[in-house]
């Protein structure tokens, strides 16, 4: 099933040579009305009266036969890739079911995604990145085979002749403008943007440059399409952000960077870890530490090692999370931050706070004690980031306020948390409501304090907006 989920067009035609449907079945107005509404159990169940047996039906579309009978009794099938798997392997025009190449509609379809069908597509999702990043980063399918390709390329209006080095630092300035919109404001502020300037920057591939130039675009493309899958993740579009980040892994890979490449992997673990998948997320920041390595940038092990730590305290396994925090601050003290890449310049000493705060207040909530390491480096972070960094000031302000409520600090935990929300309200971002959760659940436990009861009532207020 896994190797079926990136078939294309040409895994349908070939279900159709000798193919138990018969021709006309697919022309029928009953069919092309389930079709259209995409209702995969009614479609089930017209090829069973077709004469089609489940067995049958299993083998085309890659399902096992008890997936196919939770179908036809109703399970509704709403992800995108498992739609173009039942049409390509049935041998239905993709068009009878309105399931176009194009991300928008991927987006739109995986996005209304939920229960267990979705949680199935999601692991699937994950093992494909990890076997992608795997054979990007070391040229073996570690983790399994990866199949097919994650984008369709975007339509482009033609490109110039030749290009050179002046048309690539255009890439590089709107990148860096742009990356700095989405730490101000949210990537739901700039993502529209990041994807119009990537589909502007994706036609100088076609271009005639040198190879100096060509190898420079490579890596401005990669590290626009790690900003288009860092502001798609930002606006909750899980499956965008994941596409973005496998063609930066490419991109990267063909730029020789191996910085570009370790920075892209943290990134995509990020996207785990804020899933609940700590698991998936460590493979990807090990995969990512190889990089690093390779590249002898200290700064940028050090960014892969307090991530590591996340995902240790994620779960539950504090000597791991501790050790790997220690190892990130002496990377980062070796570090040669003046001469390091600019992907990686964002891990400042305030960052570093940043994260050892994060990691033991994951920790606290098993173990209260670690409140004690966690409050003094929150409250560094918040006193160094700016406003220019709203959005990591604003998970770092939550964090406090939870840590402060779990030491029982109730007044002084109310006052952080509510100006956390402050900020929040002036960010479009997914990720703050997610990072927030904490503090929420921290309050709502307490609301017998008139303090903690109001703040519990204020992010009630904050979501239902």
């Amino acid at each position: 099933m896994d190797a079926s989920a990136g078939d294309s067009v040409s895994g349908g035609t070939d279900a159709r040579q000798g193919s138990p449907v018969p021709p006309d079945a697919w022309e029928q107005p009953e069919m092309r009305s389930a079709l259209a509404a995409r209702e995969v159990s009614a479609v089930y169940r017209l090829l069973r009266k077709h004469g089609v047996s489940q067995r049958q039906i299993a083998a085309m579309t890659g399902q096992s036969q008890s997936e196919v009978s939770e179908i036809l009794k109703g399970r509704q099938v709403m992800a995108y890739d498992v739609l173009t798997r039942i049409a390509d392997g049935l041998g239905v025009p993709r068009g009878y079911m309105g399931l176009a190449y194009d991300e928008t509609t991927a987006i739109r379809v995986v996005g209304s995604s939920d229960g267990r069908q979705a949680e199935e597509d999601e692991s699937v999702k994950r093992r494909r990145f990890l076997a992608h990043a795997a054979q990007v980063t070391m040229g073996a399918a570690v983790f399994g085979s990866e199949s097919g390709t994650w984008s369709a390329a975007p339509a482009r209006t033609p490109a110039p002749g030749r290009i050179g080095t002046t048309d690539v630092r255009q890439v590089e300035a709107a990148t860096r403008a742009l990356r700095a919109l989405d730490y101000q404001y949210g990537g739901g502020f700039c993502r529209d943007a990041v994807v119009a300037q990537l589909s502007w920057g994706q036609q100088m591939l076609e271009s005639t440059a040198t190879e100096a130039v060509k190898q420079r675009l490579f890596v401005a493309l990669a590290d626009l399409h790690s900003l288009a899958g860092w502001t798609s993740f930002d606006t909750g579009l899980m499956d965008s952000a994941r596409g973005h980040f496998a063609n930066a892994l490419d991109l990267a890979k063909q730029g020789d960077s191996h910085p570009l490449v370790a920075n892209v992997l943290y990134r995509m673990g990020r996207v785990y870890l804020h899933n609940d998948a700590p698991n998936d997320a460590l493979k990807l920041f090990q995969l990512g530490q190889i990089a690093a390595q390779e590249s002898g940038s200290e700064l940028a092990v050090a960014v892969l090692c307090a991530n590591e730590a996340w995902a240790y305290a994620m779960m539950g396994n504090e000597d791991q999370a501790t050790k790997l925090l220690g190892r990130s601050k002496d990377e980062f003290a070796r570090a040669d931050i003046v001469n390091a890449e600019s992907w990686v310049k964002f891990f400042n000493e305030t960052d570093v706070y940043a994260m050892t705060g994060t990691v033991h207040t994951v920790l606290a909530q098993k173990n209260p004690e670690h409140t004690k390491y966690a409050i003094p480096a929150l409250t560094r972070a918040v006193d160094s980031y700016t406003d220019d960094m709203a959005r990591s000031k604003t998970f770092m302000l939550s964090a406090l306020a939870t840590n402060h409520l779990l030491d029982g600090d109730l007044d002084h935990g109310a006052k952080v948390g509510s100006k956390a929300i402050d900020y929040a309200e002036s960010i479009k971002s997914e990720r703050i409501k997610d990072r927030l959760r904490p503090l929420q659940v921290e309050a709502e436990r307490r609301r017998n304090n008139g303090d903690a009861r109001d703040l519990a009532d204020r992010l009630k207020i904050f979501y239902a907006a």
